[in-house]
């Protein structure tokens, strides 16, 4: 019997990659919302749309369309933003210094949280992001919350964002990483909070190894839940 399985937290703290890791193993789908945000962030920056304009913003939405595909020769899921692979251009410094920004926005988390709900009816996905155990998929069989220290979540996005752009300093990584966090945290709509039933996963000591067993312990006792409240 296949499972919801959602992932929350802080920025940083390996939400997708474990997430991906679970996919594999478990032969789920893995979908990435902070990957859709993402896409989304950079479509608006790129048509000039303000932020502050309800109605440029609606129009905007009419004019995305967002699917995931599977890259044959990494076996890596990619985002594509109106058929376009975007999945290098969405971890630009502009696109993470306002992806908090537009996430908060009503009319976008409404036109994200309805796809992502459309995706995982047939159940076998696994799926990360802010609010995917308290608002996409409150019903979850498994939700997870994660979290690290937060000079280890700095050191982790420099290092991610330093691969990409060489120029920038540890300093602009903490000052993004903090005002996210305030953000995602203070938002009016859907604000980052641990679901009730959410499992608390801190990986600041944790090896990746570590981290995956002991999501996959959790995943087995989910199932086993899950199966002794279904009727036969």
């Amino acid at each position: 019997m296949k499972i919801i399985i959602a992932i929350d937290g802080f920025s940083s703290c390996g939400k997708s990659t474990l997430a991906k890791e679970l996919a594999e193993q478990l032969h789920y789908t893995f979908i990435d919302t902070g990957a859709m945000y993402r896409a989304i962030t950079l479509y608006l920056i790129r048509e000039n749309v303000s932020l502050k304009n309800v109605e440029e913003i609606n129009e905007a939405l009419k004019n995305i369309h967002l699917h995931f595909e599977t890259h044959p020769e990494t076996g890596k899921s990619e985002i594509y933003l109106n058929d376009e692979n975007v999945s290098r251009h969405i971890r630009d410094m502009i696109v993470a210094d306002k992806v908090s920004e537009v996430a908060a926005i009503k009319e976008v988390r409404t036109f994200a949280v309805a796809q992502q709900q459309k995706m995982g009816k047939r159940k076998g996905l696994v799926m990360d992001g802010r609010d995917i155990g308290t608002v996409v998929f409150p019903d979850a069989e498994l939700k997870i919350f994660m979290t690290a220290d937060p000079e280890i979540r700095v050191k982790r996005r420099f290092q991610e964002m330093y691969a990409i752009n060489p120029d920038i300093t540890l300093d602009e990584v903490r000052h993004n990483l903090e005002l996210r966090d305030y953000i995602d945290s203070n938002r009016e709509e859907s604000p980052l909070r641990r679901a009730d039933d959410a499992r608390l996963l801190d990986n600041s000591e944790m090896t990746r190894e570590a981290q995956l067993k002991l999501a996959l312990q959790w995943v087995a006792e989910a199932k086993v839940a899950n199966e002794e409240k279904t009727p036969a």
